[in-house]
């Protein structure tokens, strides 16, 4: 046994599965026709045992050799079992010969669509992850696997390209506040004269960048860790118990900008984790205050409907045009019009956590400017209403 690549242990290699399924085959048709002959070489000793007696004076010839009537029904049988083997010994052979070349063609037949997975499994790289095998023919097995495989590949090739989006944008994100750092820090280390007014200007740049680029580390670290996470904590929670925490977080901010704020909060009962609801109720209410106009509105909305826990912000804001709107929801996306001084990760926050809680997130523009976004999550069991009788 050999060591792979990464120090695993290898396989040592042994027949392919074709030749394997065409020995068990054959060998299958073997071990039958050899029951076959002896089936037909027992049955005709039978049969020539029930062959009547003949008086011992009759003369009988068997094969041009005259034979005494006593004994003709041993020689019968004798004779009748050695051309059961002659020729049984010829159609066992031309049996298993058939077979073996039968098997040969159609287990080649059946496998090729596995070696056809395994030379894309080969050929795949990070430059061509839209290689497909797209299998024609019966729904069976490998047609499964196959399909299977493809699906693999699309969820593959769409994480990567995403990976690939994010890290781009993030390095692009993070960039900002470093240059702004680095910036500072040189303009104030160049002036000779620079006194204790300048240098406490320049704190004030350094902490905000800082502090711009803390938040947007925290948003990728949640970002990452819930798309990853297969499962959430599974507790009680009440979307309209989450949202006066959200409202408490942004009423200065809403005050200052006279934002008309309404709540219209019914239960709407759920599992989950209820920090990471928090953070979904917190980022629509930020960023609905944050994208918002100075006198404007906002209104959060909560209810069961339809076997579905809603939660729903709506507020008055920039014109958002209709065909950007699944846009919002990627990470450092913003709409037209949509500025704000958040890390741009809010409502990818909110889709991959409605995601991992088996809802989802969408989103519409509201006629003469702002959004509305809506989270929809599956009600609790125990919060369902009963069918009416």
């Amino acid at each position: 046994m050999t060591s792979g690549p990464a120090g695993s242990p290898a396989l040592r290699r042994g027949p392919g599965l074709r030749v394997r399924l065409t020995l068990l085959a054959t060998s299958l048709v073997a071990v039958v026709a050899v029951v076959l002959v002896w089936l037909g070489w027992m049955l005709v000793g039978e049969v020539v045992a029930a062959v009547p007696q003949l008086p011992p004076d009759t003369p009988v010839v068997v094969d041009g050799v005259r034979v005494p009537a006593g004994e003709l029904a041993g020689a019968l049988g004798k004779a009748a079992r050695s051309e059961v083997l002659r020729i049984g010994s010829v159609a066992f052979a031309m049996v298993v010969l058939a077979a073996a070349l039968v098997s040969w063609v159609l287990v080649r037949r059946v496998l090729r669509p596995l070696h056809v997975v395994t030379a894309t499994a080969q050929r795949l790289s990070a430059e061509s992850l839209d290689a497909r095998i797209g299998v024609a023919g019966p729904r069976d097995e490998v047609a499964e696997l196959a399909a299977t495989f493809d699906a693999m590949l699309d969820r593959l090739q769409a994480a990567f390209e995403a990976q690939q989006r994010f890290v781009a944008n993030a390095s692009h994100e993070l960039r900002t506040p470093l240059a702004v750092l680095r910036t500072e820090v040189d303009v104030t280390l160049a002036d000779p004269d620079a006194d204790v007014a300048e240098l406490r200007r320049m704190g004030e740049v350094v902490r905000d960048a800082t502090r711009r680029a803390e938040h947007l580390v925290a948003g990728l670290l949640l970002l990452a860790r819930t798309e990853a996470a297969e499962s959430v904590p599974s507790e009680p929670v009440d979307l309209a118990e989450v949202v006066p925490g959200a409202l408490d977080a942004v009423r200065a901010e809403a005050r200052d900008r006279a934002l008309h704020v309404t709540t219209d909060l019914a239960p709407a009962a759920v599992r989950g984790d209820q920090a990471l609801l928090g953070r979904v109720a917190g980022n629509l209410v930020e960023n609905a205050v944050r994208h918002n106009v100075d006198g404007g509105w906002l209104r959060v909305r909560t209810e069961a409907e339809d076997g579905h826990a809603v939660l729903a912000v709506s507020s008055s804001g920039p014109v958002v045009p209709p065909a950007t709107v699944a846009e919002l929801f990627e990470p450092f996306r913003r709409g037209a019009g949509r500025t704000g001084s958040g890390t741009g990760l809010g409502l990818s926050i909110v889709r991959a956590v409605a995601r991992a809680h088996g809802g989802r997130a969408t989103a519409e523009p509201v006629e003469g400017g702002g959004l509305t976004v809506t989270v929809e999550l599956p009600l609790r069991a125990d919060a369902q209403a009963p069918p009416e009788s």
